[in-house]
């Protein structure tokens, strides 16, 4: 009787081309671990291994092998687990340089813990009594393409929008704003924009000043990560609200996440369990926030329905009425069948719906 884990890979495939700062994305592989006790390999637990490319410190062509590895030595080690162990498991049996993996194991741990039905956090939630408010995320792209998406947003009953700027024409950028505050006021809907890290540190007080002009909720790291003593600055100066994202990847010691945010003091920050290393990381990142009076919202990190089910249920362990972002489901062609679904900005689990996961090949 000990656990035994198992992973396999799938490509998601985008609808569209979706622009970032970065570059376009088409394509995203994810690696799922399958995490099982050997004397009943029927229940088991799943979680998602999905690093960013471009951004997730553990994003390596040797990902998959690093996997491996980690799985046949967690399979060596005769583990059980109970929930007084599973910190434990996490802290001292994974590479916490593979933050994503950190995260996939935990999931798949939480899950199985549960019966294996897919159930992390087993709240409201997930028994179907509770939905959250989510953002419309406006990807970038040409003009036409950027409005098409908002029009689509905004008839699908979304109040709070969420648009990626920085790879386009500015000008063009605030046109889009524009037609937006145009048709509705910021008591009607409420914008956010999100530049990861695209304005140069010589320009970024001036197009802050620009975009305050249309009455936003937040920008999301404005400059690039790593630039402490500008950011602060820049968050004491800012004419809208700052939200801390890219910045917060690779800091794991509770001190460390103190320090940082105590240095730079953001408005907000904004957490993803796949590039911070798991829900026990976040937490801490929420204890802080609390702690300095920082406001602070869930995201997903563009993972499958296996993820975006587990952060979603993490989330409701808390009492945030923000809007979150977990909008990132409908992204995929062959996303996996779930229960989750999403009405006029609101995401819930509908238990009328199944899982599917035939599109998972494990080989054990």
């Amino acid at each position: 009787m000990s656990l035994r884990a198992v992973f396999t890979k799938h490509t998601l495939d985008f609808k569209f081309e979706a622009g970032t700062s970065r570059g376009v994305l088409t394509h995203k592989d994810s690696y799922f671990v399958k995490i099982f006790d050997s004397d009943n390999p029927a229940a088991f637990g799943l979680g998602e291994c999905s690093p960013l490319k471009g951004l997730s410190i553990d994003d390596r062509p040797d990902f998959d092998l690093q996997l491996l590895s980690i799985c046949e030595n967690f399979n060596t080690l005769d583990l059980e687990v109970y929930p007084w162990n599973l910190n434990i498991i996490l802290d001292q049996v994974l590479d916490k340089s593979f933050p994503s993996i950190v995260f996939g194991f935990e999931t798949a741990m939480l899950d199985l813990m549960n019966g294996g039905k897919r159930v992390v956090f087993n709240n409201g939630f997930a028994k179907a009594d509770r939905t959250i408010n989510i953002n419309g995320l406006v990807w970038m792209g040409n003009k036409d393409f950027m409005l098409k998406q908002i029009d689509e947003k905004l008839e699908a009953g979304y109040n709070t929008i969420k648009m990626k700027v920085g790879a386009i024409d500015f000008n063009k950028e605030c046109d889009v704003l524009a037609y937006i505050r145009d048709r509705y006021d910021d008591s009607k809907i409420t914008l956010r924009v999100d530049a990861n890290g695209a304005f140069s540190v010589h320009e970024v007080l001036d197009k802050l000043q620009r975009l305050a002009e249309f009455k936003l909720h937040s920008i999301e790291q404005p400059i690039r990560q790593g630039n402490e003593d500008v950011m602060a600055e820049l968050c004491q100066n800012t004419p809208l609200p700052i939200a801390l994202d890219e910045e917060l990847i690779g800091i794991r010691e509770y001190t460390d996440k103190y320090k940082l945010l105590k240095k730079i003091m953001p408005q907000y920050i904004i957490l993803k369990p796949t590039l911070l290393g798991g829900f026990q990381q976040c937490r801490e990142w929420i204890e802080n926030a609390n702690r300095l009076k920082i406001g602070w919202w869930m995201t997903s990190a563009l993972e499958s329905n296996i993820g975006l089910n587990a952060i979603t249920q993490f989330t409701a362990e808390f009492n945030n009425p923000l809007p979150q972002g977990l909008g990132t489901g409908q992204l995929y062609h062959n996303n996996i069948t779930s229960p989750l679904e999403i009405n006029h900005g609101k995401i819930f689990h509908n238990p009328v719906n199944n899982w599917d996961l035939d599109v998972l090949e494990f080989l054990v």
